[in-house]
């Protein structure tokens, strides 16, 4: 068992204090999330635990060992770093590249040995880079040159795993494929590994636990879901974020929702009453409020993804309680909303018992002569739970003539044209939302 312990380092660049008090532990077999904007002292850290940055107070333990007690050669055969620039400015092959990571374990003077060949090999299988390794590193992609750079770090025969945003540049499928090869080193060889992350829900899946820093300063430290708030995100990054928990694979996910962007330039007249629900209202209510339209929406429940996108966008939006059937109470403020609503949009929202009256308010809409748009992103036979009763719903909306879209695209192009014929009903809704 390997410990990695951070004590109370405090560290400067000339006058400007870069690290103020971080003190954290991280064992084996642990992924640990460096989080945190630019400038918060995330590389300075990594550059202090690695030996190449001596701190002004406090002190790295490896072990019982302090690291500045230590010689070079036996900190890098314990510490490895893989950085953020990984170019190599002499066109070597790949098998050059990742035996230098052998460097310390051979003696001033040596050649390398069969065994230094064989742990390469080791590395370069595991990373899956063999079959690379008579090619020049510049002639390989990013995803490539990637896993030959963590090669060479693991030739080292590393206890800790020191990565600076191990996923930059790199396309969605490289990112995984190097996640969850750090993830493997974790599990199968116990490694140490503390990695520096700009995307959050990259960290939420792959971590164990995090470290979020603000100005040198640890703001939050542990779990995932105690680091990720939407309070720290706002406190760190200054931007308003919904946090949910992913339904299929457990983690957490993290939705910006960026306010600055919200401000229209144009503030308009047409009032837009949006009837969503489970996420699927999300994208529209940010897409119209940006657009500078009066938006409201209902019922939806609390703590649903959609409910907390109108409270962060300032939208007026009728609330029941989570997982309870909408009250009549609730139904009726709804047809309030609706009734000095200028278009409705009913989004491909799951419907079941207790939200069916979401899809009876749109049928009284069009009952009131509201043009009424449905969303069909996902056909409604794949997201009715009642028994076929909101097929039947959908079915008389559209006999009704409410109009069906595919796609937000659509579906503005057609309120933008709406807009340009249909007068708008304004100096009620501040009445209709009391």
């Amino acid at each position: 068992m390997v410990t990695l312990k951070i004590c109370g380092v405090e560290c400067y660049y000339g006058s400007v204090k870069a690290l103020e008090n971080v003190s954290f532990s991280i064992g084996s077999g642990e992924l640990v999330g460096l989080l945190g904007p630019n400038g918060s002292g995330k590389t300075t850290l990594l550059k202090t635990i690695s030996g190449t940055l001596k701190p002004k107070a406090g002190a790295v333990y490896l072990n019982e060992a302090e690291i500045f007690d230590m010689k070079r050669r036996e900190v890098a055969r314990n510490i490895a770093v893989v950085p953020q620039n990984t170019d190599v400015n002499f066109d070597f092959t790949v098998l050059d590249i990742v035996m230098m990571g052998r460097h310390p374990h051979i003696s001033l003077f040596k050649m390398e040995s069969e065994k230094d060949l064989t742990t390469a090999k080791n590395a370069m299988e595991l990373t899956n880079t063999w079959h690379l390794a008579e090619r020049h590193i510049n002639e390989l992609s990013g995803g490539e040159r990637q896993r030959v750079i963590i090669a060479r770090a693991l030739a080292q025969e590393p206890k800790v795993l020191l990565l600076d945003e191990p996923t930059t540049h790199l396309d969605i499928n490289n990112q995984l494929e190097i996640m969850d090869l750090l993830k493997e080193l974790c599990v199968k060889k116990k490694l140490i590994i503390l990695a520096v992350f700009h995307d959050f829900n990259l960290a939420s899946r792959y971590c164990d636990y995090a470290v979020l820093l603000s100005k040198g300063k640890i703001v939050s430290i542990g779990g995932l879901d105690k680091v990720l708030t939407s309070e720290n995100i706002r406190k760190v990054f200054q931007v308003d974020a919904l946090v949910k928990k992913h339904p299929i694979t457990g983690s957490l996910y993290v939705i910006p929702v960026s306010l600055k962007l919200t401000k229209a330039s144009v503030n308009r007249k047409f009032h837009v009453h949006v009837i969503c629900g489970a996420g699927t209202g999300t994208q529209i209510l940010k897409t119209l409020v940006e657009k500078g339209f009066i938006v409201t929406a209902g019922v939806l429940h609390v703590l649903d993804t959609d409910y907390e996108t109108a409270m962060l966008l300032d939208v007026p939006v009728v609330g029941e309680a989570p997982f309870s059937s909408i009250t009549e109470q609730n139904y009726k403020a709804n047809l309030k909303m609706i009734s000095v609503a200028n278009a409705v949009i009913v989004t491909s929202v799951p419907f079941g018992y207790a939200n069916l009256l979401n899809l009876k308010a749109a049928k009284a809409a069009l009952e009131m002569g509201i043009p009424t748009f449905i969303v069909e992103e996902t056909p409604i036979t794949q997201r009715d739970f009642t028994g076929g009763e909101a097929q039947k719903l959908i079915q008389e909306l559209k006999s009704r003539g409410a109009a069906f879209v595919r796609g937000q695209d659509e579906l503005l192009s057609l309120i933008d044209k709406l807009e340009d014929t249909k007068p708008c009903a304004q100096g009620v809704l501040a009445h209709a939302t009391k």
